[in-house]
């Protein structure tokens, strides 16, 4: 099977974890008519689950099962049906039933891009502690997508608006964080972070990397690693003709960012970026896999399991991660 490239982007939307929000804000992000009529969604999951969802929060577009030369209307969402859930499951806690599911359906999604069948990945939040609970031994989505594309550089970014934000480490504790930070570790995301965002904004980027102490250390008063780590390795790479500065104090550089400033910001640690990122647009902030061999982003929040089944899901960022999935995949195709 093949995806029709004249047709509209196909994205593959995974429902993420059952017992989280990750079904609602799908359902209530597919209720917009001008997404659907852009491109063609069709969500990773369990239909019946799907279905009684629906039914319950009156809310969502009309459900068809997936057909591959269908060309389905704008008007309908196609589930492309795993069926691979318990008629009942207990929402609002952790459990191995739908973990195992919401890994299921990354490893379809994986499967759907490499047969052709779909242009692009968006994903609703999983839980990590279920993920693991249901067999798949992953700190999170970006490495799971990483291990499923056999790919070996990768990194998480944020997309927020004129704001791009690329880490330097994920999921490690603050002083694991802080112990990441080499030279050699920078100077390859540095480079990594100048071919791939050039490539997926099709020009040559302008990039600022943040300092890790207050004020980027005041040239040492309030730590070193600005002057023995990351000032050698932006020097180094300027070297290597790529437009980069810094360090810059972290409690301005994304601002500056979101204004416009730069094309890309490179954060040292996972929460100084996404603190920023949900402060200056929380709602309609996208996660971006860079590196892999297909565009994949997914929503700013996790599985909210304390609001589950109250009917107050923000589907915003879901929306804004489908919607960037698609525009990226439209701008691929008109890149020589």
């Amino acid at each position: 099977m093949s995806v029709n490239r004249s047709s509209r982007p196909v994205i593959g939307v995974t429902m993420g974890d059952a017992a989280g929000i990750g079904p609602e804000v799908v359902l209530r992000a597919l209720e917009s008519k001008p997404l659907r009529s852009a491109f063609r969604c069709v969500i990773i999951g369990d239909a019946a689950h799907l279905a009684k969802l629906a039914a319950s929060l009156r809310a969502g577009p009309e459900l068809v099962p997936y057909e591959p030369d269908a060309g389905a209307s704008s008007d309908s969402v196609e589930v492309f049906d795993l069926s691979n859930l318990p008629t009942q499951i207990e929402t609002g806690v952790d459990s191995p039933s739908t973990g195992k599911a919401s890994g299921e359906y990354l490893v379809t999604a994986v499967q759907l891009w490499k047969q052709g069948v779909i242009d692009a990945i968006s994903t609703a939040p999983i839980s990590k502690k279920a993920i693991a609970m249901g067999g798949f031994d992953y700190p999170g989505h970006t490495e799971f997508l990483a291990e499923l594309s056999g790919t070996s550089q990768f990194a998480m970014s944020f997309f927020a608006q004129k704001l791009r934000v690329v880490l330097l480490s994920t999921h490690l504790p603050l002083v694991d964080a802080i112990s990441f930070i080499t030279e050699e570790r920078l100077v390859d995301l540095i480079k990594f972070t100048h071919k791939v965002m050039g490539r997926l904004l099709s020009k040559g980027v302008s990039i600022a990397v943040a300092g890790l102490n207050p004020h980027a250390s005041e040239g040492g008063m309030f730590g070193r690693e600005e002057l023995d780590v990351i000032e050698p390795a932006i020097r180094k790479c300027q070297t290597d003709g790529i437009n980069v500065s810094g360090p810059f104090s972290p409690d301005s550089i994304f601002l500056r960012g979101f204004q416009g400033e730069f094309d890309a910001c490179i954060a040292l640690y996972h929460d100084q970026a996404t603190i920023a990122v949900k402060a200056l647009s929380f709602g309609s902030g996208v996660n971006v896999t860079l590196g892999l061999p297909f565009i994949r982003t997914s929503v700013d929040h996790g599985t909210a399991y304390d609001i589950v089944n109250t009917g107050t899901a923000d589907a915003s960022s879901m929306l804004a991660a489908i919607q960037l999935a698609g525009d990226l995949v439209n701008q691929s195709r008109s890149t020589p």
